[in-house]
């Protein structure tokens, strides 16, 4: 099956958030453990989350949707 303009579109910007965990992987080891705390936090309270996308598209695999 050819992806789509817009799979390759989404799939781009996975590729960006990729990019932008391992920035803030690389940073990890200058920051003090408060501003680690702060930030696990932050991203954790993020909505949409990583996990619950993921979870819709695994449910929507499921579902049978092409």
């Amino acid at each position: 099956m050819p992806a789509t303009g817009e799979l390759i579109r989404l799939m781009n910007y996975i590729d960006d958030i990729a990019t932008t965990l391992r920035r803030i992987s690389a940073s990890i080891p200058a920051m003090t453990k408060d501003e680690c705390a702060k930030l696990a936090e932050y991203i954790q309270k993020s909505e949409p989350s990583y996990e619950s996308v993921v979870h819709q598209l695994e449910q929507s695999g499921k579902a049978g949707k092409e």
